[in-house]
């Protein structure tokens, strides 16, 4: 997928479309803030990553081996106690830093909602771009061999590292001034696959308290007793995952927990914090809106 993937589509994917974006390489960016998410014992190397720019402006990176969490945290005065962990989405072989993470994670802090940008380990690809792209086009082909059931394609370091994001977070709930019972996920892509994997894997009790499902996979799955609440959003359009109705949606109504469909009818795969000119514009407002109808937004 390449971070690109997550901002434009082909209706196949059976090859890499002519009209892909093509990314220019770029240095590491700084990352203030950025923490190891294991401490000393945190994996990996920064010296793996391969990095690029889409459009001109949108980071996205590879080969991520060393997981971190990066705090954006809102105005005091306005800072409502809820916080966000944010995972980028990317076919799990890369990661949308900008478009899904950084731009997100600001959008949530305006809002009062302490964020946490999740960089979370990758599968291998090819160090070169245009090899990289044959290599992810063709993963991802032979990882989505059904548009009904769940892909086969997946990474369970991601998962880990979306456990170990949750637990960093309530660890240090004081120093950030967040509610540890107030702590849930938003994920894009394959990042919502992460964050629905994140809330299948937890312990009962230390599951996210809530989770955003932004344009991820719409297959039926069981769903715990203890279930989250549930935020499902993707564009009617989206070429990677056709609309089906909304299976996962009607999978956590049946058993009885809290969910809130948006189906927008145009915005594609990946449409961030929104495509210009349609309403997936409103998905922050409306996720925002949906906490705190929950309760979320309300100190306890």
């Amino acid at each position: 997928m390449l971070a690109a993937v997550s901002m434009l589509v082909s209706q196949s994917l059976h090859a890499q479309p002519a009209d892909y974006p093509a990314p220019a390489p770029a240095q590491a960016p700084a990352e203030p803030g950025a923490i190891p998410l294991y401490g000393a014992k945190t994996p990996g190397s920064t010296g793996t990553e391969v990095w690029a720019r889409y459009f001109g402006k949108d980071y996205s990176v590879r080969n991520v081996t060393r997981p971190t969490l990066t705090p954006v945290l809102p105005d005091p005065a306005k800072a409502t106690g809820a916080a966000v962990i944010v995972a980028p989405g990317g076919a799990f072989m890369a990661l949308s830093m900008s478009h899904e993470g950084w731009d997100v994670a600001k959008a949530l802090a305006d809002r009062g909602i302490a964020a946490f940008v999740l960089k979370y380990r990758l599968l291998p690809t090819p160090k070169d771009e245009q090899e990289a792209g044959r290599y992810v086009w063709k993963k991802m082909s032979e990882g989505m061999p059904d548009p009904a059931k769940m892909p086969v394609l997946g990474n369970p370091k991601a998962t880990e590292d979306g456990l170990a994001a949750l637990k960093m977070v309530r660890d240090n709930a004081a120093k950030w001034r967040v509610d540890p019972a107030r702590v849930g996920m938003i994920g894009f892509s394959a990042g919502a696959m992460t964050s629905l994997q994140t809330v299948l894997a937890a312990r009962v009790g230390e599951r996210p308290a809530f989770f955003g499902y932004i344009y991820g996979p719409q297959a039926r799955i069981e769903v715990p007793a203890d279930a989250p609440p549930l935020f499902d959003a993707i564009a009617l359009d989206d070429p990677l995952f056709p609309a089906m109705g909304f299976p996962i949606a009607q999978a956590w109504q049946a058993a009885k927990r809290p969910v809130e469909i948006h189906g927008y009818q145009q915005g594609s795969h990946g449409f961030g914090l929104g495509k210009p000119n349609t309403t997936t514009t409103l998905v922050m407002d409306e996720f925002t809106a949906w906490l705190a109808m929950q309760g979320f937004l309300t100190p306890k």
